[in-house]
């Protein structure tokens, strides 16, 4: 590292090289032309190489000069990229969690205030990501992710499972809902990301035929089903609250395994290792009480199968 040019002769080539120009460099770099043109000189003597051709009114590369500013780039861009992950990194009392928008409304947010109740000197950040890549590189302090497992390099841990239910509106259709589960996939649905299958096969009927509206986002699924649109297949856990407070209805008792449980992801930081330690003891606790606080809802009259 000793025979590493400084840093400031190196963005004065880097900019010169490629604009063609000490002015245009001096001017992006906003420093003087002479202050360009000396840090230039500076690296070509310890260099002991020619870098520059002038060329009319401005400059072109040599041929050693052209090789070492391709590597000069890439290795200017590699340090801004790692001093920007540097500084985005959460501060000691920033909690940075990563959650999916649907998850995180429906289930952790009406959560939260407990948390801060038991953790107050903590600063809680909610990002609707679960990209693998911020947790490996530490910009996220921990996430809650949906599923197989088995990411590679952050630590995992299972939360719970989910469950898949139809639910529709109390008024949906005039308020005759469906009574059978051959009556429920004969109704419109508004279909998500969730497949029909499993449900449809452990009722015993076929697939829904008539699709009233297609939508990828769980949370305008929930406003469609809400302002009675259509019937739908989603999860307990976003659903139990609305359930609960009357706002939908659960068609039949009919309850399917979802596919992909819930997990608590984290990278392996030292310095982060207390709170997460702190959101995860909180949260496994939030997620024991909401399983065993699960009761089946008063369903509509209905029953499997037609």
């Amino acid at each position: 590292m000793k025979n590493l040019p400084p840093l400031a002769a190196l963005r004065s080539f880097e900019a010169v090289a490629r604009l063609g120009s000490v002015s245009l460099a001096a001017a992006e770099l906003n420093v003087t032309h002479s202050a360009v043109s000396q840090q230039i000189r500076l690296l070509e003597e310890q260099l002991g190489s020619v870098l520059f051709l002038r060329e009319g009114r401005g400059l072109q590369p040599s041929e050693d000069g052209r090789l070492y500013a391709l590597q000069v780039r890439v290795a200017l861009g590699e340090l801004s990229e790692a001093t920007r992950l540097v500084r985005a990194r959460p501060r000691g009392d920033e909690l940075v969690i990563a959650v999916l928008p649907s998850f995180g409304q429906h289930w952790l947010l009406p959560r939260l205030p407990r948390f801060y109740a038991r953790h107050p000197h903590y600063r809680v950040t909610l990002r609707a990501s679960l990209d693998i890549q911020d947790l490996q590189q530490g910009l996220v302090d921990i996430g809650i992710r949906m599923g197989r497992g088995g990411w590679e390099g952050v630590q995992q841990q299972r939360l719970f499972d989910d469950e898949l239910l139809v639910v529709a509106a109390p008024h949906f259709n005039g308020g005759q809902l469906p009574r059978t589960a051959a009556e429920v996939v004969a109704c419109p649905v508004v279909r998500t990301v969730e497949s029909w299958l499993g449900w449809c096969s452990a009722a015993g009927v076929a697939e829904p035929a008539h699709a009233a509206l297609w939508i990828n986002d769980s949370n305008l699924v929930l406003a469609a089903v809400q302002q009675g649109l259509g019937v739908a297949l989603l999860r307990r856990s976003l659903v139990a609250s609305a359930l609960q407070r009357g706002e939908l209805v659960q068609l039949t008792d009919l309850r399917v395994p979802h596919l992909s449980p819930h997990w608590l992801v984290w990278p392996q930081r030292e310095s982060a290792a207390a709170k997460q330690q702190d959101f995860r003891s909180w949260i496994n606790a939030e997620a024991a009480g909401y399983l065993a606080a699960l009761q089946p809802p008063p369903l509509h009259d209905t029953a499997p199968g037609g």
